[in-house]
């Protein structure tokens, strides 16, 4: 081995654990968003939402063409904490790639009223959604989502 060859191989071994320390593992930072959403009503999951959130965090999603802001979110599930107190948001698959974590999860729940304007007469819903969450400097900075509402309403009216 040369002399060269042998300063690339003691290089790679020195800054070989400072490559991956530049790719941080913010799944756990991600996985406290659906803990909110499975506890909606929980001062202590708003806390630590509002932790791993940037201030500016926005929700992109709304069919309106207007973004939520942190503390709209908070208000709206405290909202379907009192209608749909069982709500549960599970994660099924997490995927990170740089700093964009994106998510396929399921919500269940059974609403105690009518759900934008449909009334399930007890019955349940189970609703695939898909989220992208954009992170900088640790912190989640953007949220873009979609989820089956239509879907939860059909099974809501039983048709």
């Amino acid at each position: 081995m040369n002399k060269a060859q042998k300063l690339i191989a003691a290089a790679s071994v020195v800054l070989a654990p400072l490559g991956t320390a530049a790719f941080a593992d913010n799944t756990d930072t991600v996985q406290v968003f659906y803990d909110l959403l499975s506890n909606p009503g929980s001062e202590s999951h708003v806390t630590a939402f509002m932790g791993v959130t940037a201030e500016n965090w926005e929700s992109v999603g709304d069919y309106s063409g207007k973004n939520k802001s942190r503390e709209g979110l908070v208000g709206q599930l405290g909202f379907f904490d009192q209608l749909i107190p069982d709500l549960e948001w599970s994660v099924e698959a997490m995927h990170e790639a740089g700093e964009f974590v994106t998510v396929r999860s399921r919500a269940t729940g059974t609403p105690v009223g009518p759900l934008f304007g449909v009334d399930g007469q007890g019955r349940d819903f189970e609703i695939l959604t898909i989220d992208i969450h954009e992170l900088a400097d640790g912190k989640i900075v953007r949220t873009h989502h979609v989820e089956d509402w239509a879907g939860a309403l059909q099974q809501l009216s039983g048709k």
